[in-house]
């Protein structure tokens, strides 16, 4: 136990004192933060302040426009006798031109926006849906229902809430679905990214024949597995160093840029006016019962198992990208071959929990969260729709049955590869030493 030891502490040491791991630790959530607070800060510097023309040719829209929900200027004109659609955009010093054409039969014939340059997706989300919301209210009151009826059919929303049998607490699928992409998201990456570091260091150590002194001393299970969790160690204290980055610099860089107090880590298309109304409105009627959703997900149970297939899924990964990087010799071509059958149930355990999302029990859903290689990401996804305790008890006896099984079968390549040098391997060669070794 002690050489393990001194290994993962060599492996620690050796990897946080490299420049690269402080450049890349330190310097990545500058440049993420930094990107981030750009392209909020040149939105709201241009949140869509265009200056709109109105052409209303059928005479009901005229000055109905509620200006309120965009931050443009609108204009109600109409086009000289000849002249074009560009002289008439040049001559209102405008950026575009609605040009709403008369009624046909009591029915509104055609919309058409003109534009030197193209139009931003709100713009015209903002045009059509005043443009709906009139009409609509011209062919109610042509119906013979008279305004108060229409505000108070336009206002009636019938609330539906869940519930859950066991419990009686009520559910939110929304709140779920944000927990489930989050902790989804995060397994995939720490799976694929510190799966494949692990490999690396194995093949950085075979090429450099350290690992032929150091083999001399240890076992090769001894070596992998001190390698496993070095890394493992290493990685986690990079994630940690990168949350509590991003965190102050949220925080720090609106002190100096006051643009970007309501900027950094939102969509710039929360910057239009009307976006903000949408998300003020949510926020007063949704946005409370969303976060008491939040609060009220088993996140004792999301927790406990985060923390669980964390280290089973890594610890599983890591011994299988260890044994790939003990095959390599010179070539990283070599390893990007190798590394594809490990590679492919992690991409694949992504795919299936944004699927998992929509339908949590689904056949695919539970397979996905009941197999070792895909449960990790797949059950963390599934978790916060509420999933039988039985369910969870089996992923998680499967990941520690996969783990085992997982670690024995590369201990065994390990074991041969790491010493095996100027010869380009095949899968069909490495079948059989698992078979005879």
């Amino acid at each position: 136990m002690n050489k393990v030891l001194i290994i993962i502490k060599r492996e620690y040491l050796t990897r946080v004192k490299k420049k690269m791991f402080l450049v890349t630790t330190f310097l990545i959530p500058i440049l993420i933060t930094g990107l981030i607070a750009m392209i909020s800060y040149f939105a709201a510097k241009s949140s869509g302040k265009e200056t709109i023309v109105i052409d209303d040719q059928s005479a009901y829209f005229q000055h109905k426009f509620d200006t309120t929900e965009t931050s443009s200027t609108l204009v109600y004109a109409q086009p000289n006798q000849g002249e074009s659609d560009a002289d008439f955009l040049n001559r209102k010093e405008a950026d575009v031109v609605v040009r709403i054409f008369p009624f046909r039969d009591n029915k509104l014939d055609s919309v058409v926006m003109y534009s030197d340059e193209g139009v931003s997706i709100t713009l015209k989300s903002y045009i059509q849906g005043q443009i709906n919301s009139l009409y609509s209210t011209k062919l109610l009151q042509d119906a013979g229902v008279n305004i108060s009826q229409i505000d108070s059919i336009n206002a009636a929303e019938v609330p539906l809430r869940s519930y859950s049998l066991k419990d009686n607490k009520e559910t939110n699928a929304e709140a779920a679905m944000i927990c489930g992409i989050g902790i989804g998201i995060l397994m995939y990456m720490v799976l694929l990214l510190y799966g494949s570091s692990v490999m690396r260091g194995v093949m950085e150590e075979k090429t450099s024949r350290i690992a032929e002194v150091i083999i001399s001393s240890v076992k090769p299970f001894q070596l992998m597995l001190g390698k496993i969790l070095g890394i493992g160690l290493v990685c986690l204290t990079q994630m940690g160093l990168w949350l509590v980055l991003v965190g102050s610099l949220r925080f720090i860089l609106p002190l100096f840029v006051p643009e970007l107090h309501t900027g950094i880590g939102t969509n710039p298309m929360m910057q239009d006016p009307a976006m903000q109304k949408q998300m003020a409105e949510a926020a007063s009627e949704g946005g409370s019962q969303l976060l008491a959703s939040l609060s009220q997900l088993p996140w004792g149970t999301i927790i406990t198992c985060f923390i669980i297939y964390f280290f089973g899924g890594y610890f599983t990964y890591a011994a299988l990208f260890a044994a790939i990087g003990s095959l390599v010799n010179e070539d990283p071509q070599e390893a990007q071959q190798l590394a594809l059958p490990v590679t492919m149930p992690i991409i694949f355990s992504y795919v299936i929990a944004m699927q998992t999302i929509k339908d949590p029990n689904s056949a695919l859903s539970i397979f996905g969260s009941m197999f070792p290689l895909t449960s990790p990401t797949v059950m963390m996804a599934r978790i916060p729709y509420g999933v039988p305790a039985y369910q969870i008890i089996l992923s998680i006896v499967f990941l520690i049955l996969g783990f085992l099984l997982f670690t024995w079968l590369s201990a065994k390549i390990y074991r041969i590869g790491i010493l095996m040098y100027g010869k380009k391997l095949s899968w069909k060669e490495v079948i059989k030493w698992i078979r005879y070794s």
